[in-house]
């Protein structure tokens, strides 16, 4: 019989990656999430009964354990951008992954690999950054033979970075970003989901790796590189710190006494997060120690973000128009 995998988050942006090259290898998923019926999607990852989404909440140990019964690896890709209820950066970041690896090591499961964050410091600023570091701790303190992935910013078709921001190019002639100067590493979902397969059997040794793209990026020239793909011109303005944590703040409160009912536009944590780089750090063990040629973001951003041109997809067949002789 193959064997078995449970991804928690794995119909997340880069869980459904992993999710994919697992079923492609031969292994048999479990899609461990809080809303399996909106997981049916991954299914045809693989043959019919091959990936399955099952019910899962991170927060609790009986359904933690319930979705690991008899796998032999466990992937866990669970994290929070922002906190909502009582999915919390602790419950979650901390907490969550020290009980993912906890009850591994009880079940006798011998591999996990975790999806951290660049950034991840348990002398952080913000709570993002250190309950990355706590849940990082915790998991190499009952799993030492761990594999922890810290990849830079994610980018691909399914990511809330470049959508969000190319979705924003819609609403007026200016771009307002924080952190303007910030640097960023992007790296593409399928190269983390890559990596993280390596892990899983077993062609990676263990230890902490950091993955970044090939370029490094300030905000700024990302916005530069995604505003030429999408073919707009919009002015882009550095929103300075102290009014995004104000602005950040009153986010907070209002999605707060909403009930969540109104989103936060930012976070004073995401503040927080945006005054520091982004970047593999000197002396980390990164892609090239596992043999991985990241791809570049030019190769894929024109892939997922021509809906946001003006003309959409007819977008290529008007400029070729230009061209045409009468």
């Amino acid at each position: 019989m193959s064997k078995l995998v449970t991804i928690y988050g794995g119909s997340g942006f880069v869980g459904r990656y992993i999710a994919r090259r697992m079923a492609k290898d031969g292994w048999r998923v479990r899609v461990a999430v809080r809303r399996p019926n909106e997981a049916i999607f991954v299914k045809p990852y693989g043959v019919v009964g091959q990936v399955e989404p099952i019910l899962c909440n991170i927060r609790d140990d009986a359904s933690v354990r319930a979705a690991m019964h008899g796998a032999d690896a466990v992937v866990n890709c669970v994290g929070i951008l922002a906190e909502s209820g009582k999915n919390t950066f602790e419950a979650v970041q901390a907490e969550g992954a020290e009980r993912v690896a906890r009850l591994a090591a009880e079940a006798g499961i011998q591999t996990l690999v975790h999806i951290s964050a660049i950034g991840a410091d348990a002398e952080g600023e913000s709570d993002y950054q250190r309950t990355k570091a706590e849940g990082e701790s915790a998991i190499l303190k009952h799993m030492p033979g761990a594999v922890i992935l810290r990849p830079s910013i994610v980018f691909g078709p399914e990511d809330e970075f470049f959508n969000r921001f190319a979705g924003m190019t819609r609403l007026g002639p200016i771009l307002p970003v924080v952190g303007a100067e910030s640097k960023f590493q992007p790296v593409y979902v399928d190269d983390v989901a890559k990596a993280a397969c390596m892990a899983v059997t077993g062609k990676a040794a263990a230890g902490i790796y950091e993955l970044g793209g090939p370029d490094v990026n300030t905000f700024r020239e990302l916005m530069q590189q995604m505003l030429q793909v999408i073919r707009r011109r919009r002015l882009i303005v550095n929103i300075p710190f102290f009014a995004a944590s104000i602005l950040g703040g009153l986010s907070d409160f209002a999605n707060t006494i909403s009930g969540g009912l109104i989103p936060a536009m930012i976070t004073r944590d995401q503040v927080k997060n945006l005054r520091n780089d982004n970047v593999v750090s000197d002396g980390a063990k990164t892609f090239a120690d596992l043999g991985i040629k990241p791809v570049a973001l030019e190769a894929v951003l024109p892939d997922y973000l021509w809906r946001f041109r003006p003309s959409g997809q007819y977008a290529g067949i008007k400029e070729s128009a230009k061209n045409l002789r009468v």
